[in-house]
């Protein structure tokens, strides 16, 4: 039995099959086009959907805690104030228990606090110095006398005696024998000091301050505009008067 040989295609019939063969690849080519823009519009899809998502997400959070909305010029709830919390005036500094300065001055806000009495609020908020070793145990002490309502008869105990505590190597126990000294319960006062809130509340307004380019203590706002640390008491008192004077 004979094997028949192939025979040639007509020149009709290669035109036809090159025909067939470039069909066959525009399809492959339109195939990779089509695919390409569905891999590229999902990536939009999934984008934008991640983005309201995203937003979503935003608006639904819970209200942040209202001590990092805390401003140089507003009383908070939180605030330690002595005067007139509603008063127009409104003196805040912020201050670390160990700092020289802040005791120095300390004594003229006593005095500026018994002279314009409810006609000013006198604010304190803290900002321990990293260097100040015995600092947040000092602000600690006090957010804990705070609990049991003795906040500025604590505030006076520690910066009265600054010399005692400020080189101890830890103050916890001096402190603990101010508490005593203030006929705190000490129980309550040891637990209220450890409290993971004071401290975030400590922290809180330390960072508050960063965000208001404080780098020393202590620094004075006054209405909300920042003082130049008063070289005195007259110089001081005459910038609160004038500032209660223009505020009547």
């Amino acid at each position: 039995m004979e094997i028949q040989q192939p025979r040639e295609l007509t020149k009709q019939e290669r035109r036809e099959l090159r025909h067939q063969e470039k069909t066959m690849e525009q399809r492959q080519r339109d195939l990779k086009r089509l695919y390409r823009h569905i891999v590229l519009w999902s990536l939009v899809v999934l984008a934008v959907g991640g983005g309201i998502f995203g937003m979503i997400k935003l608006a639904s959070r819970p209200p942040q805690d209202n001590r990092s909305v805390i401003t140089a010029g507003a009383v908070t709830p939180e605030d330690w104030v002595k005067g007139n919390r509603d008063a127009k005036v409104i003196l805040i500094e912020y201050s670390d228990f160990q700092c020289p300065a802040c005791a120095f001055y300390y004594p003229l806000l006593e005095k500026f606090s018994e002279e314009f009495g409810d006609r000013i609020a006198i604010v304190y908020r803290h900002f321990p110095l990293p260097n100040h070793q015995n600092a947040k145990s000092a602000a600690y002490a006090a957010e804990a006398a705070g609990q049991q309502e003795k906040f500025w008869e604590m505030h006076d105990l520690i910066f009265d005696n600054q010399k005692e505590w400020k080189d101890e190597r830890s103050a916890d126990e001096v402190f603990t024998n101010y508490a005593q000294t203030l006929n705190l319960n000490l129980d309550q006062f040891k637990t209220d000091f450890a409290l993971k809130e004071i401290r975030k509340k400590v922290e809180s307004a330390y960072q508050n301050g960063v965000q208001l380019g404080i780098n020393s203590t202590p620094t004075f706002f006054l209405n909300g505009e920042k003082l130049a640390s008063p070289r005195n008491y007259e110089e001081f008192r005459n910038i609160i008067a004038q500032a209660i004077n223009e505020n009547p």
